[in-house]
């Protein structure tokens, strides 16, 4: 681990929804509620509430030949909270089997050149991410494996190990939406009835247990990874 045995360990939750009362916030909370319970110090970052912007400026952007560039006080700020982090976990809707525009704004803008990548050695060297992502898609949708392929390549390589961490997982968690939805072999998007009453409540529970088994997961491998 990146801390000290004698400090509590720290983890980023990172929430990437607009409302307070969407799934996505629910299983933010509930995911950190796991975290603590598992004796991590919880830092919860929810980025529309407190009002991140994701647009690239001139302040944040890359300088190739200056990795020790100053960025903004506000990149610098997230920069500390990601640092002081053992764990990150990243909650957010999928959006074109990616992550939502506010997401990818903070990691361009906060996981910069000479911070989390640009050194023989990474900064974030050795942490540990986990990615949730709720996707609208029924369990049996061919497109499903697909979107976790591309998540995986997308958030596991091309970010996650590419700034030095030691272990990334991605949890896609489908039949987030109350209509289930699915593609057919032509393509066609097919949206079924509202799930509601005990059915939904049901499916609620299922959707619970799901996350919580990823993020159980996440912390049994963490013997492997530290």
């Amino acid at each position: 681990m990146t801390q000290h045995s004698s400090q509590a360990r720290t983890a980023l939750v990172v929430v990437a929804h607009h409302r307070a009362d969407s799934l996505t916030a629910h299983t933010a909370r509930r995911s950190a509620d796991r975290l603590e319970a598992a004796g991590y110090r919880v830092d919860l970052l929810d980025l529309h509430a407190e009002g991140f912007d994701p647009r690239m400026n001139t302040a944040d952007q890359p300088d190739w030949g200056d990795r020790e560039k100053a960025y903004s006080d506000e990149a610098h700020a997230h920069m500390r909270r990601v640092l002081d982090a053992d764990v990150v976990v990243a909650v957010f809707p999928v959006y074109w089997q990616s992550v939502p525009a506010i997401l990818k704004g903070w990691i361009d803008r906060v996981w910069n050149y000479g911070f989390a990548y640009g050194r023989s050695k990474p900064r974030l060297a050795g942490k540990r991410m986990l990615w949730l992502g709720l996707a609208g898609a029924t369990a049996d949708d061919p497109i499903t494996e697909g979107m976790r392929s591309h998540l995986e390549a997308g958030l596991n390589e091309g970010i996650a190990y590419y700034c030095g961490f030691a272990h990334s997982a991605v949890g896609l968690l489908t039949d987030a939406e109350e209509r289930p939805q699915r593609i057919d072999a032509a393509g066609n998007l097919l949206v079924g009835d509202a799930v509601t009453g005990a059915e939904r409540e049901a499916q609620y529970a299922d959707f619970d247990r799901r996350a919580r088994e990823f993020v159980e997961k996440f912390l049994a491998a963490e013997g492997v990874a530290a």
